[in-house]
């Protein structure tokens, strides 16, 4: 189910992410300041998230070059997986490996999938519980980049 949360009164500031990305460097979403950012929590394990991820890569290639990007943050325990799954999905963005189903501090991950899109000043544009329709987050994002 998709839940959007649009653009609120009072946007509030996002707080820290950081941690080991799939090829071991250590990326923060502080790193893409100035950028429009879809921090999407998923798993491996979880339907919904795979069939999302082709979508995303679709959109982080046609949006990219304007300023998004995708910021993937596995929330599987057996962090092994993950690699081989995202080449064989041909993942084009960052993924974290969080390394459980706990959700960072300061960050509330109900289910799966779950992400948040943060506007270039490093606020909450949007929350998204559930499937995404990736053509209403196209539209937001595309709003989110022209301010």
């Amino acid at each position: 189910m998709l839940s959007f949360r649009g653009p609120r009164r009072r946007r509030r500031r996002r707080p820290a992410l950081s941690g080991k990305t799939l090829d071991g460097k250590s990326v923060s979403l502080s790193d893409y300041k100035g950028k429009v950012v879809l921090v999407d929590f998923w798993a491996t394990w979880c339907g919904p998230c795979k069939t999302e991820i082709p979508e995303l890569i679709k959109l982080q290639d046609e949006l990219g070059p304007k300023g998004f990007v995708v910021l993937g943050v596995s929330m599987d325990e057996e962090t092994e997986s993950v690699a081989p799954f995202a080449k064989r999905a041909k993942i084009n963005y960052p993924v974290i490996l969080l390394g459980g189903e706990t959700a960072p501090k300061g960050w509330t991950v109900p289910g799966l999938p779950t992400a948040y899109l943060i506007g270039r000043d490093g606020s909450a544009v949007l929350r998204l519980f559930g499937s995404k329709s990736v053509g209403k987050l196209k539209t937001e994002v595309e709003a989110a980049l022209a301010r």
